[in-house]
This record gives structure tokens, C-alpha cells and sequence, in this order.
């Protein structure tokens, strides 16, 4: 039977790609169950330093599994419960998650794109929400994180017309961060993600929660707990002499 979910490691980064390219990687009980408990591993795995989240092509994810969700309903204690919704997993991860979205992302699929750190697009991506139109509510971050991308009017916009944004378009908005061809979408990914696993993993999961706690507060009150943790920080002076030079001559070749 072929796996709904698909898990490779290497150099300290996971990739998660979702496998159902029949369903156009709708989120089925089964792959919402895998997805979940490979997001926890991922996070309690200490070689692991960030994931890559993708699809088999034609797409990213088409949301929930309205086929299954018409028969028997629809998974709500896995859409709202924070140990196994897979958006507030995903929400909660201290490990980066890059976005590698290969195809389409609809509805609970583009809420799983805004909930990873930051996304990479192919060409052929395509960011669409369809709550309205489906008459369903969303639960899984759509109107707190759209906004928080493209600003409140686009998103209203997006999510009252159900109307979809292409690539291009979602890195004008800055929905996406980049846009690549799509044969260079993953080993662009890759690329970010062996970054990322190049710095202090302690540093970086500390970094990468602070942004989250930050971003949920008022300006004044972000800044001050930001200071607050500067303050109490615990850091390596040797370690950091020892990655001086290194990082030195990797901001010289960047420049």
C-alpha cells in the first residue's frame, strides 16, 4: 500500500511530502493522523534542524478531504485540538518548517502553507481560499496569519471571494518569499533549509519562538519581551569566537 506520507533525512533536514497526488494531497484522517505524529518526531528528533514541507505534484494540498468529510464528517477534534490539529502543531514547532509548495494550496492546504516559518513556490503554485464557498468555518489560522502576509483588506478579499492568487502574484503580496521554476523548487528549499541547520540549533529554535511570541503581541509589548529574553539569554563566548571566522567569510562570499 503506498504510504499517504513520504519522510527522507539528510544534513539535519526533514523532508515531509505529502502523497496522496489522486485526492490532490487532501488532508484524509489518515494523512492528517501521519502528518501530525511526523511533525512531533521531527520536533523531538535533535538532528533534525528544520523540515521542508511539500506535496507529490500536481499539488501542495487541497485541504481537508471533502469526500471523506461528506460521509463521516468532519475531523473537528483534529482541526482544534493543539496536540493533534496538524495547523497548531505545525503553529507551535520551535523547528523551522520551510514551505516548499509545488502546486496548488486551497483552504485548510493554505492554511498549512501559513503556518510553516516561511514558503518557497514553484511557478505553478496557487493560494486560494474556498471557506466561504464550501460553507465551512476556518479553524486553522487562516485569519489571523493571511492578514499577517498580504494585510487585512487582500486577505478579506482572497477569503470572502474565494478567488485564487498565483505565484507571482503571492510573492508581490508577500505571501511567498521566493518564486522559482519548478524543477528548482526543492533543491531551492534544500538550500534554505541547509542554511538554517548551519547556525546554533539552540539559538535558532529560541529565535525562531521568539518571532511567533513577538508577532502575537502589541509592538511595545513584543519588543519588551524580546529584550526580556536577550537579557536572560545564556550564550558561549568561546562558541562564539569559534564561529566568527566562518560566519565572516560566508557574509564576504554572499556580498
Amino acid at each position: 500500500m503506498t504510504p499517504v506520507l513520504l519522510t527522507e533525512t539528510s544534513d539535519n533536514v526533514r523532508v515531509l511530502t505529502l502523497n496522496r497526488p489522486e485526492a490532490r494531497n487532501a488532508l484524509s484522517s489518515e494523512l492528517l493522523g501521519r502528518l501530525v505524529e511526523a511533525l512531533h518526531a521531527a520536533e523531538a528528533d535533535a538532528d533534525v534542524h528544520c523540515v521542508v514541507l511539500t506535496g507529490t505534484d500536481p499539488a501542495f494540498c487541497a485541504g481537508v478531504d471533502l469526500k471523506e468529510a461528506g460521509t463521516r464528517g468532519l475531523p473537528a477534534p483534529d482541526v482544534v485540538d493543539p496536540e493533534n490539529s496538524v495547523w497548531w502543531v505545525l503553529h507551535a514547532m520551535d523547528t523551522p518548517v520551510i514551505g516548499a509548495v509545488n502546486g496548488p494550496a486551497i483552504t485548510g492546504g493554505l492554511e498549512l502553507a501559513l503556518q510553516c516559518t516561511f514558503l518557497v513556490a514553484s511557478e505553478r503554485a496557487v493560494f486560494g481560499d474556498t471557506h466561504a464557498r464550501v460553507g465551512l468555518h476556518p479553524g486553522g489560522g487562516i485569519t489571523g496569519l493571511l492578514p499577517q502576509a498580504v494585510g487585512l483588506r487582500r486577505a478579506r478579499e482572497m477569503s470572502l471571494t474565494g478567488n485564487f492568487v498565483d505565484a507571482a502574484e503571492a510573492h508581490r503580496l508577500g505571501l511567498v518569499n521566493h518564486v522559482v521554476a519548478h524543477d528548482r523548487l526543492l533543491p531551492t528549499a534544500r538550500r534554505l533549509a541547509a542554511d538554517i541547520a548551519a547556525g546554533d540549533p539552540r539559538t535558532v529554535v529560541a529565535l525562531n519562538d521568539t518571532y511567533r511570541a513577538v508577532a502575537a503581541l502589541p509592538l511595545g509589548d513584543g519588543l519588551a519581551l524580546e529584550r526580556d529574553r536577550f537579557a536572560t539569554w545564556e550564550y558561549d563566548p568561546a562558541g562564539i569566537e569559534a564561529r566568527r571566522r566562518a560566519i565572516q567569510e560566508r557574509g564576504r562570499a554572499q556580498l
